[in-house]
C-alpha cells in the first residue's frame, strides 16, 4: 500500500511523535522513508541591510545545524527499525516545499505532526501541518502530540 512515507521534521516535540508513526508505517509496510527538514526562508531572510550579514550568515548555519541534527535523529530511528531512509534538508517556505517535495518524489503517505497552539497564535501564523493537508491531493496522516503534565 505504501511504498514511499514521507515525514517532515521540524525537530520540535510534535514532530517527534510523528517520527515514530512514520518509522512504524515504513517498517510494517516495508516502505521507504523519506524525511525532510525545511530551513524557513522566513526566518534568516529577516534580516536586512548589510549591518545584518554576519549575523543572519550565522543564523542561517545554526538553523542548517539544527535540520541536520533532527533529520540525524529520524534515520537513527528508521535504522533502528531497518528501514530505508533518504534525508533532504532544503530551504524555503516550508509548507510550499513539502508540497513539492511531495510531488517530486510521489510519495504515497505525508506524515505530519502537531501540537496544540492557541487560537490566537493559529490565527496570526496558521499552522504547516494544515495548510498541507489542506492543499494536497496524497493521503496525510496528523500526528498530534499528547498534552504535558504540567
Amino acid at each position: 500500500m505504501y511504498d514511499d512515507i514521507l515525514i517532515p521534521t521540524d525537530g520540535t516535540r510534535g514532530s517527534e511523535f510523528a517520527i515514530d508513526h512514520a518509522v512504524d508505517l515504513a517498517a510494517v509496510h516495508g516502505a521507504r522513508l523519506h524525511a525532510l527538514y525545511v530551513i524557513d526562508e522566513d526566518v534568516y531572510s529577516s534580516y536586512g541591510g548589510d549591518e545584518y550579514v554576519h549575523d543572519s550568515e550565522g543564523l542561517e548555519a545554526a538553523l542548517e545545524h539544527e535540520g541536520e541534527d533532527a533529520l540525524d535523529r529520524v534515520a537513527a530511528r528508521a535504522a533502528d527499525e531497518n528501514v530505508e531512509c533518504v534525508s533532504t534538508l532544503t530551504r524555503g517556505v516550508p509548507h510550499e516545499e513539502i508540497l513539492e517535495y511531495a510531488d517530486d518524489e510521489d510519495v504515497d503517505l505525508i506524515v505530519l505532526g502537531t501540537e496544540e497552539r492557541t487560537g490566537e497564535y493559529r490565527r496570526l501564523l496558521g499552522s504547516v501541518t494544515e495548510r498541507v493537508a489542506r492543499r494536497t491531493s496524497r493521503p496525510v496522516s496528523v500526528v498530534k502530540t499528547p498534552e504535558r503534565d504540567e
